[in-house]
């Protein structure tokens, strides 16, 4: 699935060169934790609006999930097998993460989080308009309740590493973006230790604005690239 992964991004983003080619601030730190105007682009550049969503779109598809890189995640998947946790191997790969899928889908279900499967990674897209207010990177309180039960399903389902990768729209600087890309992700990622996650399973990644899932020429399309997800990949023996 890795090569697959890597191979589909190579072929979209040589498409896009064929064819002519969020927001918000704050700081997490020391946040307590509970107990329990759009730029016009397009034909200007070669382009037209359809055939930069396309190519968006197909982005999408590939670009979702891991943002760490293979090398990454097997240096933490080899780190928590020799800490003695058990990695899977064969079809148990599967059949684990079809019931952890289940139980995630279950546990957010009408809250706003979409879980997404790629072959055997599990994504949890966290939309920053449930997670977290225009211009901060504090949580919302009443998002607590779902990522408590985010965390106990996690805690369940233990053989797993968890990626929790922040993501911006495009207005702003790259170095402003980069940054409350990288907060959020922390504090969805602190939030989640709290609630008993074994630190060692969490890779925390900042993306900016490079990975858009939507165009950012509308308030829509910039909300759906304002988001945290959270990857979740099987430990392999």
């Amino acid at each position: 699935m890795k090569n697959f992964v890597k191979a589909a991004c190579v072929a979209v983003v040589t498409t896009a060169l064929l064819a002519g080619c969020a927001t918000g601030g704050g700081n997490y730190y020391g946040q307590p934790y509970p107990q329990q105007q759009p730029q016009q682009q397009g034909q200007q550049q070669g382009m037209s609006k359809t055939g930069k969503g396309a190519i968006i779109g197909a982005l999408a598809g590939v670009a979702a999930g891991l943002l760490s890189g293979d090398d990454a995640t097997e240096r933490r998947q080899r780190a928590l097998v020799g800490a003695g946790v058990g990695g899977l191997a064969g079809a148990a790969i599967g059949n684990y993460q079809d019931r952890q899928e289940a139980a995630l889908r279950q546990q957010t279900a009408g809250t706003g989080v979409d879980v997404v499967r790629q072959g055997n990674n599990i994504t949890l897209n966290m939309p920053s308009g449930i997670t977290f207010d225009f211009d901060k990177s504090n949580l919302k309180p009443e998002f607590y309740p779902v990522l408590d039960n985010v965390a106990r399903t996690l805690q369940e389902y233990n053989q797993t590493v968890i990626e929790v990768a922040g993501h911006t729209d495009s207005v702003g600087s790259d170095a402003y973006n980069q940054k409350l890309s990288e907060q959020r992700a922390n504090t969805v990622s602190s939030y989640l230790q709290s609630r008993g996650l074994n630190r060692e399973r969490f890779i925390v990644v900042g993306a900016g604005k490079s990975r858009p899932i939507a165009s950012n020429d509308t308030e829509a399309g910039r909300a759906q690239n304002r988001r945290v997800e959270i990857t979740l990949v099987p430990i392999e023996s």
